[in-house]
């Protein structure tokens, strides 16, 4: 007798933009899944940080640590920027130590596959790995680290971090996948997240499935709260979020320069 499959949401780099977080959720609230998996930055970028950590606090099962919130809240760390300075001054009380105590990752079974999920790299939250990578790149996303912890070897990985989606399928049957980003999406800026599916916990071999979603939502509204919330950085802002178009690229659209996240 077949079982029902499990169906997980995974969601990341919502960056503070809680008009396109809320659109992603209603849409998950819609397919009817009630697990969604959080992988990390939270804040920084757009307006509404505090808000975002509030929702996902409240609404994921999984959330795990991204680079922007290990970095914003790090009470050693020194701002010469006017938008780091003003985006860390939107959390509320606690929420900079929950942002820095965070797991560094999520394991589990789906469909008799080991699952790995994590911001960025097997590594760290900081070291980046694109969607054009080598092959030693590729194998070190399955590999044991000091910040993974000991355990058996992912076939399955999902990660978040580029705002790059896609999917890619390796020696040994080794999967990866990179979610994109739901609140700051680049190229096509429709907010994206990915839908795993498949029997949750089994270690016997079934079908599973990596879905990726695309939701539309009101651009001008989330422009509209940072600019009356007087965000710096709002051109670039405007221009992610309109046009698909790193800020650091706005002078030059042609130009695709990998360090958004």
């Amino acid at each position: 007798m077949s079982r029902t499959l499990d169906r997980i949401a995974v969601i990341s780099d919502v960056h503070g933009n809680l008009t396109a977080l809320e659109a992603v959720l209603a849409d998950i609230a819609a397919r009817g899944i009630r697990r969604i998996f959080n992988l990390g930055d939270y804040v920084g970028k757009g307006p509404r940080g505090r808000e975002v950590i509030d929702v996902c606090r409240e609404r994921c099962e999984v959330n795990v640590q991204g680079n922007w919130d290990d970095f914003l809240p790090n009470p050693d760390r020194e701002y010469d920027s006017e938008g780091l300075a003003w985006w860390l001054a939107q959390l509320g009380e606690g929420q900079g130590k929950w942002l820095r105590e965070l797991p560094f990752c999520h394991d589990f079974l789906l469909s008799g596959r080991h699952v790995r999920l994590f911001h960025a790299s097997a590594t760290s939250v900081h070291t980046r790995v694109r969607f054009d990578h080598d092959e030693r790149e590729f194998l070190g996303m399955f590999a044991n680290t000091p910040a993974t912890g000991d355990g058996p070897a992912p076939t399955i990985v999902g990660y978040g971090d580029t705002h790059d989606p896609f999917y890619e399928v390796g020696n040994g049957g080794r999967v990866l996948f990179n979610t994109g980003s739901v609140g700051n999406a680049m190229d096509d800026a429709t907010p994206v997240y990915v839908i795993l599916e498949g029997v949750l916990g089994s270690p016997d071999p079934a079908s599973f499935a990596v879905q990726f979603i695309r939701v539309p939502y009101d651009v001008e509204a989330e422009i509209a709260v940072a600019t009356a919330m007087a965000m710096p950085e709002l051109p670039g802002y405007i221009s992610e979020l309109r046009h698909g178009v790193y800020r650091g690229d706005m002078d030059d659209p042609r130009a695709r320069k990998y360090h958004r996240a």
